[in-house]
């Protein structure tokens, strides 16, 4: 199927097919909305090379995922796909693990021109060493929030995010709330911890604990959990910073012949699909995912277009969402 099949069946010209392609603001409403129909009809699949090698662009984006296996970063993935689909850009996924090395391969595709921009959701310690293998290139960091340097980036309030949640468990009557974190090289694990033990000290609540996974999975949660119940007092509410983490830690509980929420209150934290499915469901803070990968695009789009654009730092809101484990 050529662009001029497309216009015949769309009844408009063969270049306002191509302004459509590439996205121009001059066409009107109802030609695109023709051309669009017309291109989804036919199933028409446009030389990207050619496009390519009219505008200079790849028109890919380079994705640099901390983990996939983790459900938020799956969902904020998502959001990032149909954002750039809609603005006529493809992603290229990078599996980087916050491992240096793994990154440098993948930013290789930039000297290639392989791809017009990057959106990377590594831990924030590592922005230093990205920052230095990405140069000018268009860059937002998604998800981990950088209070200061030239990357845009786009995410939520960690802290207030963990108050809320210790501070309903306080008023719950909870008076022995335990931590259920990860890795602190990344920024969200060390916001949420200091949320969590602001809120200690401000209720003057005496018992703390915080047991650190070893990486975001359900497993590790359970690990965590009993590490917790082991202990010579135990909580009797638990606040984990992943909904995977809790999962586990919920798991840990019903083996250990406890009841949630009566003995032990759970709570987590990105409100995935998972919450809802565990039993009992968990209350948890729900994140806005796919509209953090939205807003990603929107910010590197823009510093795709407008290179001199200043660096922009957005926070989205959050929910926190209270079910049976509380």
């Amino acid at each position: 199927m050529s662009i001029q099949k497309i216009a015949r069946l769309a009844g408009v010209s063969v270049a306002t097919v191509s302004r459509v392609l590439n996205n121009s603001d001059t066409v009107k409403a109802k030609n695109r909305d023709r051309v669009l129909q017309a291109i989804k009809e036919a199933n028409y699949q446009p030389n990207l090379l050619a496009r390519q090698l009219r505008t200079a662009r790849s028109y890919m984006i380079l994705v640099m995922v901390s983990n996939i296996a983790n459900p938020f970063c799956a969902e904020v993935v998502k959001g990032i796909e149909e954002e750039a689909e809609k603005n006529g850009f493809r992603i290229l996924l990078c599996n980087s693990g916050s491992d240096i090395e793994r990154s440098r391969s993948g930013l290789s595709l930039l000297s290639g021109k392989m791809v017009d921009g990057i959106i990377t959701m590594d831990a924030f310690s590592r922005l230093n060493e990205l920052a230095a293998l990405i140069g000018e290139a268009p860059w937002v960091q998604c998800a981990e929030y950088a209070d200061a340097g030239a990357v845009s980036c786009v995410g939520i309030n960690d802290v207030d995010a963990s108050q809320h949640v210790v501070s309903r468990l306080a008023d719950a009557g909870r008076q022995r709330i335990a931590l259920i974190n990860h890795d602190l090289s990344y920024k969200y694990a060390r916001l949420r911890e200091r949320g969590y033990k602001s809120v200690l000290h401000l209720r003057d609540l005496e018992y703390q604990a915080v047991e650190y996974a070893s990486e975001l999975s359900s497993a590790a949660g359970m690990a965590a959990m009993e590490a917790l119940l082991a202990a010579p007092t135990r909580p009797d509410a638990v606040f984990a910073v992943s909904d995977t983490l809790a999962a586990g830690a919920l798991r840990a509980i019903e083996q250990a012949g406890l009841r949630v929420p009566d003995d032990i209150a759970v709570v987590g934290f990105d409100g995935t699909e998972l919450a809802g499915l565990v039993s009992p469901p968990l209350s948890t803070i729900e994140q806005p995912s796919r509209d953090i990968g939205r807003k990603a695009v929107e910010l590197l789009l823009n510093k795709i277009d407008n290179p001199d654009a200043p660096t922009e730092r957005v926070m989205m809101d959050w929910h926190y969402i209270e079910r049976a484990s509380t």
